[in-house]
């Protein structure tokens, strides 16, 4: 085998990483989208192929009769690959990155598989067999890409027959009728989960995101989106404005620079709205407005209910200052609902799946002390939540989206190592984390309890009130 040929190997192995660790998996998080199941099953046995190529080529040359199997696979990958390319554009509007990737991977296979053509006629006029072969550090290389791929294959499969569990099917019940809902924030975890089981109830809805077409494909075409409300006439009509724009606050250190991100991410977005519903001749009857349980600072001695005041730090002055931007509604005679969200649990994102990442491979930890509260909801039940405030027109103010449970860190950490059956044998000092993460650690490491005292007055019935039950779910 040439060393330009086996060079060219390589650099398909590191760009074919690339493209699924940073677009598949971060970018665009395919295991998370209930569009995706057979883009991911196409990848899983292109892998599996892949990593049969990886490792065969790397420590064997395939003589005789053993060069129709590696045609065939060649062909079947070849296949493979032009399969996933129209449904992917079918599907989702891949990054300009991904695209790139994807052709600097295509021009690379064919260079690489011309020469292996090359090589074919030389091993067929040999006896059949397959001959072992060492290329040095290259053959080691070839192996453990081979290794990953298969890995990621597995995944990938794994991921595709879980993906039909994304799928709720609440039958959210939104009240009388078909709504129109003009919805920001509408392509994230929430939003996203919101709006497939708001389409398949038949209500019509109206996107405001970054980038419209992208939301258009994510939801076949069945929304509206636009990147501003400024497009919108004066006599559109909606019935309920649902607003959960907004930068994820877990991420990088919270810089001054980051800070400013956060905030805009959600005052801009909320101030657009505003505009619109000021202008429109027909407002809407009702506007629901995302918050957090950041707003009650990380320190507390005693329950917290909706009545407590705002803590301090940044997460309480973000919180404070998003709710405050929406205190015009008041005058405008727009039922007004602050939903202040828990840690929100579900499969196709959030920070469950991330958190019990580490559980997976037997490495979970206690964080600090352990002691530290997390108030927590089921995608489920906060979806629920929302769509009750939209019905119930008695329902206003703001109200603590968090369920009845309320564990410490330690009780989480225990019961996930033992619903997953791993130990739990790790400690994450709270110093360690502050001095990594800076100020954001003291959502890791803090956490008052949390009451949802008002959905409790109204009788809100929780699908998922204790944690045991959410996590045997979610697992």
């Amino acid at each position: 085998m040439s060393e330009l040929f086996l060079n060219l190997f390589i650099l398909q192995a590191l760009m074919g990483a690339f493209d699924t660790l940073y677009h598949h998996e971060f970018k665009v998080a395919l295991h998370q989208q209930l569009t995706a199941r057979l883009e991911l099953f196409i990848h899983a046995i292109r892998a599996v192929l892949y990593g049969v190529l990886f490792i065969g080529l790397a420590w064997f040359e395939w003589h005789g009769h053993w060069i129709w199997l590696l045609i065939g696979i060649v062909l079947i990958e070849i296949g493979l690959t032009l399969w996933d390319f129209v449904v992917e554009d079918k599907t989702r509007l891949l990054p300009n990155s991904e695209r790139i990737t994807h052709t600097l991977l295509a021009i690379n296979g064919g260079a690489l598989f011309t020469l292996l053509a090359l090589t074919l006629p030389n091993w067929f006029a040999q006896d059949t067999s397959f001959a072992a072969t060492d290329y040095g550090w290259r053959s080691w290389f070839l192996m453990l890409a081979g290794i990953g791929v298969v890995i990621s294959g597995i995944r990938d499969g794994f991921a595709a027959w879980q993906v039909q569990r994304l799928h709720l099917n609440l039958n959210l019940n939104l009240g009388n009728g078909h709504k129109r809902l003009l919805i920001s924030g509408g392509t994230g975890f929430i939003g996203s989960a919101l709006c497939h089981e708001l389409l398949q109830a038949g209500h019509e809805i109206t996107l405001i995101s970054r980038h419209p077409a992208a939301a258009c494909f994510q939801y076949s075409g069945k929304v509206r989106a636009f990147e501003s409300t400024t497009v919108l006439s004066d006599f559109e009509q909606f019935d309920a404005v649902v607003n959960l724009a907004g930068a994820p606050v877990v991420g990088p250190r919270w810089s001054v620079k980051r800070k400013s991100t956060l905030l805009n991410s959600r005052l801009n977005t909320t101030k657009d709205l505003m505009n619109f519903v000021k202008r429109a001749k027909h407002r809407p009857e009702v506007w629901i407005q995302a918050s957090a349980i950041g707003y009650y600072g990380t320190h507390a001695d005693q329950p917290l209910t909706e009545s407590s005041p705002a803590g301090e730090g940044f997460a309480a002055e973000l919180c404070e200052r998003w709710e405050h931007s929406t205190i015009e509604l008041e005058s405008l005679a727009v039922r007004r609902i602050i939903l202040r969200f828990g840690l929100v649990f579900g499969r196709s994102g959030g920070s469950l799946p991330m958190m019990l990442l580490s559980f997976r491979f037997g490495m979970g930890a206690i964080l600090g002390n352990g002691q530290q509260h997390m108030a927590w909801i089921h995608i489920e039940d906060l979806l629920n939540v929302i769509a009750s405030s939209i019905a119930d027109k008695t329902m206003n103010g703001k109200i603590n989206v968090v369920a009845p449970d309320c564990p410490t860190n330690k009780e989480f950490s225990i019961l996930a190592g033992q619903l997953l059956h791993r130990p739990v044998l790790l400690r994450l000092p709270a110093k360690l984390l502050r001095q990594m993460l800076g100020e954001m650690a003291s959502l890791f490491v803090d956490g008052p309890i949390i009451k949802p005292t008002r959905l409790e007055k109204n009788h809100f019935k929780f699908r998922f009130p204790q944690l045991r039950g959410a996590l045997m779910d979610l697992i």
